[in-house]
C-alpha cells in the first residue's frame, strides 16, 4: 500500500484501505520491520504476563488486553510524534508502552504499585503519560472521543501544528457523544482523527448484531473515512501519516482498523462463547500482525530466524526482570487516597469504613 494508492480518489470519499500482499519484493523496509517485530512482541508478551498475574490475583478489578491487535499501536506511533496527542478506552497498556512507557510503570500500575504510571491508582483502565501527550485510559464507554476533540481544539487554538487521535472500539460506535463530538470537529476543522479499533465483537455482541451499519468508516457522512487492514502495522502506519498531512489542513477524518482481539473483552470473559475456537485460531494463522512482519524480515533477509528468536528471548527475560521490579514497588499510601483530587488547604479528612477512626487529614 502506498500514499499515492491512498490518494487515488477525492478524500471526501470513504475508502476501504488493504494492506499490499506479501511478500513484495518491490518493498524492502529494512529501517522499519525489526523495531516493529520487537515492539510488537514486547506488548504481545506484556499481554500474556498480565494475564498469569491477574489469574494469581495479584492484579485486581478490570483488565482489559490487547493481544492481536498490536499492529495498531505500532504502526500508529511510526507515523506520528510525541508531540502528537492520543486517547483511547481502557484497552490501553499497549498505547502507553506506544507512547515511551516502560514495562515496570505498566506492571506497577497494573498491580496497584507506586511505581505505575499513575502512581497504583489508575489500574489496567487509567495508563497516562502526559509528558508523552497520552490522555489514558477512559472507563466510560465512548467518553475519551469527546475529550480528543477538546485536545485537538486546544491543538488548533493554540497553532501547534500537531494532532490528536481519539480511538474507540466498534462497541462505542454507536454512542450519540461520538457523532455530536465529530459534527463540532467537523463545523471547526478540528486536527483530529478518529480511529475506530474494529475488533468485530463489543463485548460478547457481534458488530452485526449491535449496528445497522458495521461500516464504521462511513459513519462521518460529511467526514471522510478510510478502512485500514489492522493486522497490518505497514498499512496503519501509512494511513496514519496520510491522515495527519489531511486533518492538519481539512479537519476530521475516521480511521476504522480491520482488527482482532484473542482474549475476551475483559478478563472474566473466556471469549469463546460467542465465537468458536476455530475462528480465532484461524486470525492466528492467516492475520496474526507478528507473524506477518516475521514473515516479511526473512522473505527480504533483514534478519534470520535465529536472530528472531532471539529477540524474543530477549523479550521474555525483559518482561520477567519488569515484574520482578514492579513488585518490589511498596503500595500507594493511605494518605495520598485524595491527592491530585481536590485543592490543597480545604481541610479534607479521610475516615475509615465505620466512620470513627480518622485515617488522615490531607493538605
Amino acid at each position: 500500500m502506498t500514499r499515492r494508492y491512498l490518494r487515488s480518489k477525492p478524500p471526501s470519499l470513504s475508502q476501504d484501505i488493504r494492506s499490499t500482499p506479501l511478500p513484495d519484493p518491490s518493498i524492502r523496509p529494512r529501517r522499519n520491520s525489526s523495531p516493529f517485530f520487537r515492539d510488537m512482541s514486547i506488548m504481545r508478551r506484556m499481554e500474556i504476563a498480565a494475564d498469569s498475574l491477574y489469574k494469581a490475583k495479584l492484579i485486581r478489578g478490570f483488565c482489559h488486553l490487547y493481544d492481536g491487535q498490536e499492529a495498531v499501536a505500532v504502526g500508529m506511533e511510526a507515523a506520528i510524534t510525541k508531540r502528537d496527542a492520543i486517547i483511547t478506552a481502557y484497552r490501553d497498556h499497549c498505547i502507553f508502552l506506544g507512547r515511551g512507557g516502560t514495562l515496570v510503570e505498566a506492571f506497577a500500575e497494573l498491580m496497584g504499585r507506586r511505581a505505575g504510571c499513575s502512581k497504583g491508582k489508575g489500574g489496567s483502565m487509567h495508563f497516562y503519560k502526559k509528558d508523552a501527550e497520552f490522555y489514558g485510559g477512559h472507563g466510560i464507554v465512548g467518553a475519551q472521543v469527546p475529550l480528543g476533540c477538546g485536545i485537538a481544539f486546544a491543538q488548533k487554538y493554540s497553532k501547534e501544528d500537531t494532532v490528536t487521535f481519539a480511538m474507540y472500539g466498534d462497541g462505542a460506535a454507536n454512542q450519540g457523544q461520538l457523532f455530536e463530538a465529530l459534527n463540532m470537529s467537523a463545523l471547526w476543522d478540528l486536527p483530529v482523527i478518529l480511529v475506530c479499533e474494529n475488533n468485530h465483537y463489543g463485548m460478547g455482541t457481534a458488530e452485526w448484531r449491535a449496528a445497522k451499519s458495521p461500516a464504521y468508516y462511513k459513519r462521518g457522512d460529511y467526514v471522510p473515512g478510510l478502512k485500514v487492514d489492522g493486522m497490518d502495522t505497514l498499512a496503519v502506519k501509512q494511513a496514519c501519516k496520510f491522515a495527519k498531512e489531511y486533518v492538519l489542513k481539512n479537519g476530521p477524518m475516521i480511521l476504522e482498523m480491520d482488527t482482532y482481539r484473542y482474549h475476551g473483552h475483559s478478563m472474566s470473559d473466556p471469549g469463546s462463547t460467542y465465537r468458536s475456537r476455530d475462528e480465532i485460531s484461524g486470525i492466528r494463522q492467516e492475520r496474526d500482525p507478528i507473524e506477518r512482519v516475521r514473515k516479511l524480515i526473512l522473505y527480504h533477509e533483514l534478519a534470520t530466524a535465529a536472530e528472531l528468536k532471539d529477540t524474543e528471548k530477549e523479550v521474555r527475560k525483559g518482561v520477567d526482570d519488569a515484574i520482578a521490579q514492579a513488585k518490589e514497588s511498596p503500595m500507594p499510601d493511605p494518605s495520598e487516597l485524595f491527592a491530585n483530587v481536590y485543592s490543597k488547604g480545604l481541610g479534607t479528612v479521610a475516615f475509615g469504613a465505620d466512620r470513627k477512626v480518622l485515617k488522615a487529614t490531607l493538605p
